[in-house]
């Protein structure tokens, strides 16, 4: 199988460099994070967002860690398939790195899934650098595309649906608005995985923290093609739907399974809602 046939590495490159005119929402995370694919008008709209809302730094490290820790947790409990949608640029710390470091026998296949055609081309160029093209995919497909995804996903052979898979929506649904109804999507394609199937997905909100600097980032990012809406902590939780939550549930993203193993965050869990960044994990019950 070859994950990379949509697009070539030189057609990837050529999208990049034609990009650069214009902050990319996924570089933004990247250089907040302390990678290196980002250009000057990323680092610029960053650095402007840090000085209105300085946690912003702390709500995507936090949900960055939240990520490699739902990953580890599904490996432990024998999950080897993962779809990651919304995924940006798979730099430091993405999913395909920290599920091989789980499982020593690197058995894991990863479909990485994003519909910003800068991101896209970064995670082309990037997996073709890093990864292992007959375990890990990178897809340039739409959220909302549903049945149409979802045939994709299948008809790579990358992901068996008859096996349990770790769906990882973080830090993709606060970039989608009440009007577009992303539960109902989300729904479907919790429908599609079989029973032991895991959701993991992280949101920022401002339930319980009214914020105006946080407001104002919000705001400032209206202007960029990603734009960012609030959800209260039960908008959050309802996004699991009847899937039974792993404890603790719904929380702050720094207490979500904090492993002090992985990260220093004894800071941020000294006040968690400094993250703005609710994060949870649910378990699709066996049948019967």
């Amino acid at each position: 199988m070859s994950g990379f046939e949509e697009r070539s590495v030189e057609q990837a490159r050529e999208l990049v460099r034609s990009s650069i005119d214009r902050p990319s929402a996924a570089r933004v995370y990247d250089y907040i994070l302390g990678g290196g694919h980002n250009y000057s008008v990323d680092r610029e709209f960053a650095r402007k967002q840090l000085d209105v809302f300085p946690d912003i730094r702390l709500a995507m490290t936090t949900n960055r860690q939240f990520l490699g820790r739902a990953v580890r947790f599904a490996v432990a409990a024998g999950i080897r398939q993962f779809i990651d949608i919304g995924s940006g640029l798979p730099s430091a710390g993405n999913v395909h790195e920290i599920a091989d470091q789980a499982d020593p026998d690197r058995s894991c296949r990863v479909v990485y899934i994003d519909n910003e055609p800068i991101a896209h081309a970064h995670a082309r160029i990037l997996l073709a650098d890093n990864a292992d093209a007959q375990r890990h995919l990178a897809l340039d497909a739409d959220f909302f595309d549903r049945e149409g995804l979802w045939s994709r996903i299948v008809d790579s052979g990358y992901i068996d649906p008859a096996e349990p898979v770790c769906l990882l929506a973080v830090a993709l649904l606060h970039f989608m608005s009440p009007e577009a109804e992303p539960r109902q999507t989300l729904a479907y394609y919790a429908d599609q995985l079989a029973p032991g199937s895991m959701l993991a997905l992280s949101h920022v909100t401002n339930d319980e923290l009214p914020d105006d600097a946080a407001a104002e980032a919000v705001r400032n990012y209206a202007s960029t093609a990603n734009p960012v809406y609030f959800r209260t902590r039960d908008e959050i939780t309802g996004l699991f739907g009847d899937w039974p939550l792993v404890d603790p549930g719904v929380v702050w993203a720094p207490l979500w399974h904090a492993d002090p193993d992985f990260e220093a965050a004894s800071s941020q869990q000294s006040d968690p809602a400094r993250s703005k960044m609710l994060a949870g994990l649910a378990r699709k019950p066996e049948r019967g």
